[in-house]
């Protein structure tokens, strides 16, 4: 039986999406856990705040490795790990850019 494309195709998807889900999953918590961290530390202490944000920063890292595989292309496991991730920093680091509160 011959295979639908080229094994060395499938398998740098494969790797694509295994780096997408580690790397692109790590930098999705972290900004993740900043975002949250600054975000709570409203209503909380700091380091509640902080501590909250690192817990629930594993549902999101968890939450980006399935996105990886569940992805239809490798390309939208890229863009749905890298978008949300460029947004929260973004949130984050732009008061700090713009002159704002830190």
């Amino acid at each position: 039986m011959k295979p639908t494309r080229p094994l060395w195709r499938y398998r740098l998807a494969i790797a694509s999406r295994s780096l997408a889900a580690t790397a692109g999953g790590y930098a999705l918590a972290a900004a993740a856990t900043a975002a949250a961290a600054t975000a709570l530390a409203l209503a909380m202490p700091r380091v509640e705040a902080v501590l909250t944000a690192t817990m629930l920063s594993w549902l999101v890292y968890a939450g980006a490795a399935g996105w990886a595989f569940y992805a239809r292309t490798a390309w939208s496991a890229w863009a749905g790990v890298l978008v949300p991730a460029l947004v929260l920093a973004a949130c984050v680091l732009g008061p700090r850019w713009w002159g704002g509160a830190a």
